[in-house]
C-alpha cells in the first residue's frame, strides 16, 4: 500500500515520525509520504525510524493562496532540501503563522473567550509548523470545546469570523520552485468544497501550465462527482492520480491507508523526480 500524504507533531498531526513510521508498518503500508505541512523537521527521525518492509518519501505540504484569496495545498515530494530558496519559502509561511495565530486569538478574545498566544504554544512540540489544529487543542484542554473536529466546525473553519489568512506563496510558484529542486508537485484535495471556496477551471489551468505532476484524487473529502471530475482533468491533462489519506492522528477521522495511491501511478510520479530520493532501511 502506498500512501503519499501523511502528518507528525512536526505540524498538526499528533504522531511522531516513529510513531508514525511504526503505525504504517503494523498497517501494511509499504510506501510512506510525511508530509508536514510547510516543513521537513521530522525528516530525520522518520529515516532513523525505518525498518524494512517500508519506504520513506520525504515531502512537505505547501500552503498556497491564489490571487483571489482561495487556499490551495501543494504536496512537495521528493525534492533536494537543500535548496536554499525553497527552503527560504517554507521558512516564512511558518513565520507568518505566528503573527497570524496571534490575530485569531485576538479576535476570539474580542468574543469573550479567554484563550492565549501561550496557551496554543503549549501544545506545539518543538520544531513544529504552528497552525489552528494546535489552536483546536488549546480550546479543548480550556473546556472551551469538546473535540478538534468540533473546534473546526464551530470556530475555525475558513467562512469563520475567526479567521485570518496568512502569508503564503502562489500555487504556481510553489511548484516552480519544487521542480527547481529536483521534486515533484501533487495539488491536494482540489476539490474539497466543504472546506470553503475551490479553484476555478481557470486557476486550475494555470496551476497545470506551471508543471503540475499530479492531482490528489482519491480523497474522504471528495466526493463521487467530484472524483470523477478529476479523473477526467488528469486523463485529459496526463496527470498521475493518487489516493491518500491525509493521517493526522488523534482528533481527525482520516485512518491512515485509507486511500492509497496504484503502484503504477506511483512508479509514473517517481520517474519525474530529478534523481531517486525515496528512502529504505
Amino acid at each position: 500500500m502506498i500512501d503519499l500524504h501523511t502528518h507528525t507533531n512536526f505540524s498538526d498531526g499528533t504522531d511522531t515520525p516513529t510513531e508514525l513510521v511504526n503505525k504504517a508498518l503494523a498497517s501494511g503500508i509499504t510506501t510512506l509520504a510525511i508530509t508536514d505541512h510547510d516543513s521537513i523537521s521530522g525528516w530525520d527521525e522518520a529515516i532513523s525510524a525505518l525498518r524494512p518492509g517500508l519506504s520513506l518519501v520525504p515531502g512537505a505540504e505547501i500552503s498556497c493562496q491564489t490571487t483571489d484569496g482561495i487556499s490551495v495545498h501543494v504536496l512537495g515530494l521528493l525534492f533536494d532540501p537543500n535548496h536554499v530558496e525553497l527552503m527560504n519559502t517554507l521558512s516564512k509561511t511558518r513565520e507568518n503563522r505566528h503573527g497570524r495565530m496571534e490575530k485569531i486569538i485576538a479576535r476570539i478574545n474580542e468574543a469573550g473567550i479567554d484563550i492565549s498566544m501561550a496557551d496554543v504554544l503549549e501544545q506545539l512540540s518543538d520544531g513544529a509548523t504552528l497552525g489552528r489544529p494546535h489552536l483546536a487543542d488549546a480550546l479543548v484542554k480550556k473546556g472551551v470545546i469538546a473535540s478538534r473536529e468540533e473546534a473546526f466546525t464551530q470556530m475555525l473553519h475558513n467562512n469563520s469570523k475567526y479567521y485570518v489568512s496568512h502569508y503564503s506563496p502562489s500555487p504556481e510558484v510553489a511548484i516552480k520552485l519544487i521542480k527547481e529542486a529536483g521534486g515533484v508537485a501533487v495539488i491536494a484535495h482540489p476539490m474539497a468544497s466543504h472546506r470553503g471556496r475551490v479553484i476555478s477551471s481557470e486557476t486550475f489551468g494555470s496551476i497545470i501550465n506551471s508543471g503540475l505532476d499530479g492531482i490528489e484524487v482519491d480523497h474522504r473529502d471528495h466526493t463521487p462527482d467530484e472524483k470523477r471530475e478529476l479523473i477526467n482533468l488528469a486523463k485529459e491533462f496526463d496527470l498521475v492520480m493518487t489516493g491518500s489519506s491525509d493521517y493526522h492522528g488523534n482528533g481527525k477521522l482520516n485512518m491512515l491507508g485509507e486511500y492509497t495511491t496504484h503502484p503504477k501511478q506511483w512508479e509514473k510520479l517517481e520517474s519525474k523526480a530529478t534523481i531517486r530520493r525515496v528512502v529504505t532501511a
